[in-house]
């Protein structure tokens, strides 16, 4: 059976160092504008996107870099420095979307491995081929594309697939809108989409005869006629390994929270594992997930055909709450700082990687405890590096509070929502 291997975002280096910490065993992130997330890549310069390589390579992990946009005939020799400066970095791919990129690519950086983005809306055997004759290694299959298909290509053309599992999807078919171009101009396929399908928006129709418009109302606050809901395979990760044809399963998310990396990295990395131990539970890594905000949740179509889905797309609202709320992230797992809101006494659920280890202890600043297989943290104090003492303490305050003892690093401090 394949091992897949877990590939998740790294918007910036903090949150590359956590995805390594919560188990991935890639991450993918870019650096300026050449890539489909300008704006986290504006998170990373050339230092220190060298260093993040570096940090990745000393944990035994690997760096997949995106140049995944559509290029302009103006970026070219930007993109040609670009690519020739990040060669010398030694990352262990590049994921680029269109067939000039990739060409490029070869020509510059032929000993950097090339991976074919889901952009590029690989659908079969054919195109895949076509691509592997072209020096790819690797193709990041079609969001709408489904298993036993996968299946297929993989029986006909000796290539490893990546497929995504979780995250935000496009309403369009593999981001293919103009939706961000019409109304502000910032274009999707270039990195710098502006979510206008997350919008709510208000319908009208008007009568030609006597220009009389009138509002078609669904909802009082107008309606989310684009806005689709997220994937979630959590608790298919068994099914699709049977399948043996998938080789790296992909979490989307450069552009959201520490936490979502952490728990989606871990809850997918957790899953592979209780297969492999023939323990999967999916209503575990489901509770898990749930913790999350959301747009909703959909299996997507690698599960299922679109002609099947009627649940794919969130009418209501452009974000839900998730069962849990962070308040704090202990990085350096010594102190945390706060990220919401943490009071005296009150009980908070320690997140940290899988197989780490968590000492119960109990003194003058508070007691950490095991209940029920998970680990909580209860403050009678709260004392700062310099010694000033808090009865609470709000996101927005940058004081790194003192746990009462060391808990592993990138641990987090979670309270479910009542």
């Amino acid at each position: 059976m394949i091992i897949p291997e877990i590939v998740a975002p790294a918007g910036n280096f903090t949150k590359l160092k956590i995805a390594l910490a919560y188990g991935a065993d890639a991450v993918y992130a870019g650096v300026n504008n050449f890539s489909l997330r300008s704006r986290t890549a504006r998170e990373f310069d050339y230092e220190s996107f060298k260093e993040a390589v570096d940090y990745t390579h000393e944990k035994g992990k690997k760096i997949y870099v995106t140049l995944n946009g559509f290029h302009l005939s103006g970026q070219v020799e930007g993109l040609k420095r670009h690519i020739l400066k990040l060669k010398a970095m030694k990352p262990d791919a590049f994921i680029v979307a269109s067939v000039g990129a990739m060409a490029l690519v070869r020509e510059l950086a032929p000993e950097i491995p090339l991976h074919i983005s889901t952009q590029a809306n690989v659908l079969n055997y054919l195109d895949a081929k076509v691509y592997k004759e072209m020096g790819a290694k690797r193709v990041v299959i079609a969001r709408e594309l489904g298993l036993k298909d996968a299946k297929i290509l993989k029986e006909n053309c000796d290539i490893e697939l990546e497929a995504f599992v979780h995250g935000s999807m496009c309403f369009a078919y593999s981001g293919r809108c103009l939706i961000s171009s019409v109304q502000s101009g910032r274009m999707s396929n270039r990195g710098s989409c502006a979510n206008d399908c997350r919008f709510s928006y208000e319908l009208f129709a008007k009568n030609p005869e006597n220009g009389v418009l009138f509002r078609l109302e669904e909802d009082e606050n107008g309606t989310h006629i684009f806005n689709s809901k997220d994937l979630n395979l959590c608790a298919y990760i068994e099914k699709i390994m049977k399948e043996n044809c998938i080789s790296a399963f992909k979490i989307e998310g450069r552009t959201k929270s520490e936490y979502y990396v952490a728990l989606t990295t871990r809850t997918y990395k957790m899953a592979i594992e209780d297969v492999l131990k023939g323990e999967f539970d999916a209503l575990r890594y489901e509770k898990e997930i749930h913790t999350l905000k959301n747009r909703g949740f959909t299996d997507g179509y690698l599960i299922s055909r679109p002609l099947e889905k009627i649940d794919t797309q969130n009418h209501l609202t452009s974000i839900e709450e998730g069962t849990h709320q962070v308040q704090g992230l202990a990085e350096d797992g010594e102190f945390f700082k706060c990220k919401g809101k943490v009071v005296l006494n009150e009980a908070y659920e320690i997140l940290s990687p899988l197989d780490s280890k968590i000492t119960p202890c109990e003194n003058e600043l508070g007691q950490i405890y095991e209940k029920e297989g998970k680990y909580f943290v209860k403050f009678k104090k709260m004392l700062t590096q310099n010694h000033k003492e808090y009865t609470e303490i709000h996101s927005g305050n940058e004081n790194a509070i003192k746990m009462p003892s060391l808990v592993p690093k990138f641990s987090f401090l979670r309270k479910e929502i009542v």
